[in-house]
């Protein structure tokens, strides 16, 4: 676990990020890394304090193996609410992921591969389906949710009243930022991004790769 400030951590799981918040006299966490990471995840949280009971939430920023691959451990384990946008339920219930197309050789390799290096996927029902504009307040964090779909039809950001924004894989930033690497809709995305640079941020954490200034988005013309 690595900390970002006092009150975000970022967890790192292989290749995907996971980040834990602190939000009041608990926490929420964003996103839960491959199911072949789940002692790793499971440790980190307990160190943090955040298991067994003062976890209030965990969102969800899209519907991939890479991002949910621990849901359903813990909300069986801990009983914790998963919450994320309606356009990505299908694919953490039937665990079959959607189609894209895959931009450079990077996407196209982890295209290919698949679930394979993630492990066992095991599929959920989500507990609270979020919405655009939808606030965190009510779970002790000041944030509310930005639609950004285009990557899947489901992808979400985090904006926090301080000035962070947590996008998943709608942004990377493994060697260079780049937007993401495999694409449901490419018009949407393109959208989706002109969102993000309209914010007031402060800095950007992708899942996967390393934060960065909001600056360097404004700066980005793919």
């Amino acid at each position: 676990m690595v900390w970002m400030d006092e009150d975000t951590r970022l967890i790192d799981l292989d290749f995907v990020n996971a980040y834990l918040l602190k939000a009041g006299d608990g926490y929420i966490l964003i996103d839960t890394g491959i199911a072949r990471q789940w002692s790793r995840l499971e440790n980190e949280l307990l160190q943090a304090g955040s298991l067994p009971a003062h976890l209030k939430l965990v969102v969800i920023t899209h519907g991939d193996f890479d991002h949910t691959g621990n849901c359903a451990e813990l909300q069986r384990k801990y009983h914790l609410k998963i919450a994320m946008h309606a356009g990505d339920v299908n694919m953490v219930k039937t665990g079959v992921p959607v189609k894209r197309n895959a931009k450079g050789l990077l996407g196209k390799l982890f295209l290919g591969l698949g679930r394979r290096l993630g492990g066992n996927f095991h599929t959920f029902q989500p507990d609270i389906i979020l919405q655009d504009g939808q606030g965190l307040i009510e779970y002790g964090l000041p944030a509310r949710v930005i639609y950004t779909p285009g990557h899947t039809k489901g992808s979400i950001a985090i904006l926090t009243a301080d000035g962070q924004l947590f996008v998943g894989d709608t942004l990377s930033k493994r060697r260079k930022l780049t937007s993401a690497a495999f694409i449901e809709n490419e018009k949407e995305l393109h959208a989706s991004l002109a969102v993000l640079k309209g914010l007031k941020a402060r800095v950007i954490h992708p899942g996967h790769g390393k934060p960065f200034a909001f600056e360097e988005l404004v700066a980005l013309t793919e």
